[in-house]
């Protein structure tokens, strides 16, 4: 008799996924950026829509930050400094 073991396989993808740390990437209003600016990056960098884009400039702008992205702390600092080289305010938290 016999005993086998079914084995499992994951993609790094559904790895990671697993092992995440819930980290935000907050977009802070300032006094210098544009609305068109930020919805520029948001989608040129973040991939969001016109409209998605847009909704993001407006709660900055009237609630002072919005979370625009969420993830591990690694992808969350490529983004801060890709976000930042653009002259954006944002933090990680």
């Amino acid at each position: 008799m016999s005993t086998e073991t079914a084995q499992e396989t994951y993609s790094l993808s559904e790895i990671l996924a697993s092992v995440k740390d819930s980290n935000r990437l907050i977009l802070w209003n300032d006094d210098i950026n544009t609305f068109d600016h930020v919805i520029f990056c948001m989608m040129h960098h973040l991939q969001y829509s016109e409209p998605e884009s847009e909704r993001i400039a407006f709660i900055v702008h009237n609630e002072g930050k919005c979370a625009v992205l969420e993830g591990s702390m690694t992808e969350m600092e490529v983004y801060r400094k890709i976000l930042k080289a653009e002259g954006l305010t944002v933090s990680v938290e």
